[in-house]
């Protein structure tokens, strides 16, 4: 036991330094929660630009948003950093207060006048996930004005239109709305980027762990945060190691290597249900699957092709083989447990359909096209799969695999042609992907909000106007109707291949309990486990 313990000790001694660990154990330290996953898809640790699974975890676990939710009933709200607040008369501004006598990691007082800057250098900055802040009326030019600290630990936040309260405060659920400690981050500021390039690789939050270090595509170590006013995490460090071989994942968490491995393959899966040092933990997410079908090239334009491309999926192959346990068919942009999801799956694999529709559309010979795929065991096999069922209908698909980094950065171009990927939910409310599925509002290339729409150059005006109606109806059953109807006219028309909904398996040795897997990514929290 001693001689293990120390061997894993010189492991993960090796890591905290930047040495590759060369010796094998058979159990992880008691105080170290020792995680395989493939991080690859990391480009910031900055939460005003965090807009991917594996950061907005780590955020999630390492930062304070001003509000929180159940993540096992997402309707009962709570302040994290916020303490309580008020709604005024006219349905336009929240005053908040916050939380008193609580500090940041670095042992800086946390302030109204903190979350104030934090929210307006998110605006400021103006990354992919400002929006998420912006959508409620906030631009760079104003957001100083109408985001103001009234007292040491108020603040007003003053929205443009009387926007649903349920609304508003899920937007502030996001990593967007972390709280960051401005005076650390200002220490580093250069040229009036309010510590951009110094956040990108560092880290100024209140969490219940700091990030002590990131090494692209090898690891990173979190520690527990000697100044969190929250219960204390009994593990003192978590390392995410990036392991994107699936086979590697589940044979170090068989010998003890790793507590947890976060890649399974359904084959996996089926594999270790029969162990009995493994515990499998679940839990169904609001992420999709889908295609994005770039409107620039000349083929996917068509209507009749975008129709053709839903009937050349093999859905059920993909959700009951290839994804076994790991997802379920679903079409719409809406996950099931929204409000107003729509649960119908209209289409199926249809090859005389799909040949129909290309011939109408006057492609009755195919075509060739690439999509950019990342090269993840699943990703890989569910992108082949779709290049086996499209060439029975004469598309000659041509995959373009790389990691995360490399086809995200490609598609935010909006250099593809397709692009095969995952979204999570940014927040609770159903205009979280209203507004990236069915909102455009700027189709130009120098946009300034840049959802999925426009990512797939999908010029919507109408839809676009819809979705801004469905964020001021205060009715439930009729904002239900407004965003079933959307879902509706995106199915028909769409440039997106929804095809499936994930469930989130991971698997754990025995002796680690207090695995919370929510619904969004930053929901996922380690911070009371135990071992």
């Amino acid at each position: 036991m001693f001689h293990s313990r120390f061997l894993a000790s010189v492991a993960v001694s090796s890591l905290l330094l930047g040495a590759a660990p060369t010796l094998t154990y058979a159990e992880t330290p008691p105080d170290t929660l020792i995680q395989a996953w493939s991080i690859d898809d990391i480009i910031t640790l900055d939460p005003a630009e965090i807009f991917e699974f594996t950061a907005s975890e780590i955020a999630g676990n390492t930062y304070e948003t001003l509000i929180g939710y159940n993540p096992k009933d997402v309707s009962d709200i709570y302040g994290r950093a916020a303490d309580s607040w008020t709604v005024s008369d006219d349905g336009k501004t929240i005053h908040f207060k916050m939380k008193e006598g609580r500090k940041f990691a670095s042992g800086n007082p946390i302030t109204a006048a903190d979350a104030v800057f934090s929210l307006v250098r998110a605006v400021k900055l103006d990354k992919s996930p400002a929006f998420i802040i912006g959508q409620l009326g906030f631009t760079p030019d104003n957001v100083e004005q109408n985001i103001k600290q009234t007292g040491e630990y108020t603040f007003d936040f003053t929205m443009d239109k009387p926007y649903a309260t349920t609304l508003a405060l899920y937007c502030l659920t996001a990593t967007v709305a972390s709280v960051v400690d401005e005076k650390l981050v200002m220490e580093h500021a250069k040229d009036g980027d309010y510590g951009y390039d110094w956040l990108k690789t560092h880290y100024a939050g209140s969490g219940p762990f700091t990030i002590k270090d990131w090494r692209p595509n090898e690891a990173v170590i979190l520690e527990r945060d000697e100044n969190y006013s929250g219960d204390a995490p009994a593990m003192k460090r978590v390392i995410y190691r990036h392991i994107p071989e699936t086979s590697t994942q589940r044979l170090l968490l068989e010998k003890g290597d790793i507590d947890i491995a976060r890649n399974l393959t359904a084959d996996d899966i089926a594999a270790l249900k029969s162990d009995e040092n493994i515990e499998l933990e679940s839990g169904i997410k609001g992420t999709l699957y889908y295609l994005g079908l770039n409107q620039k090239n000349e083929y996917l334009s068509k209507p009749k092709v975008r129709e053709a491309m839903k009937y050349l999926l093999d859905y059920d192959t993909i959700a009951n083989t290839i994804m076994s346990g790991k997802v379920k068919v679903h079409q719409a942009f809406l996950p099931e447990g929204f409000l107003g999801a729509y649960n119908e799956n209209p289409y199926n694999l249809n090859i005389d359909k799909a040949k129909e529709l290309l011939s109408e559309a006057g492609l009755s010979d195919g075509f060739k096209v690439t999509m950019d795929t990342r090269n993840t065991p699943e990703i890989t096999a569910m992108a082949q799969a779709m290049q086996q069922t499209m060439s029975k209908a004469g598309i000659d698909l041509e995959l373009i695999p790389g990691d995360g980094k490399q086809t995200l950065t490609k598609y935010r171009a909006r250099n593809h042609d397709i692009y095969i990927g995952r979204w999570g939910p940014d927040f609770q409310d159903p205009h979280t992907n209203a507004s990236t599925f069915a909102f455009n509002p700027d189709n130009s290339d120098d946009a300034t909000s840049k959802p999925l729409a426009w990512r797939n150059a999908w010029d919507i005006p109408e839809l676009t106007k819809a979705t801004d109606a469905a964020m001021l109806e205060r009715d439930a059953k009729k904002r239900a109707d407004m965003y079933v109807d959307e879902q509706k006219k995106v199915l028909d028309n769409g440039p997106f291949v929804i095809y499936a909904q994930e469930i989130e398996v991971l698997g754990a040795r025995k002796d680690v309990k207090g695995i919370v897997i929510g619904p969004s990514f930053n929901d996922n929290n380690f911070a009371h486990v135990t071992k």
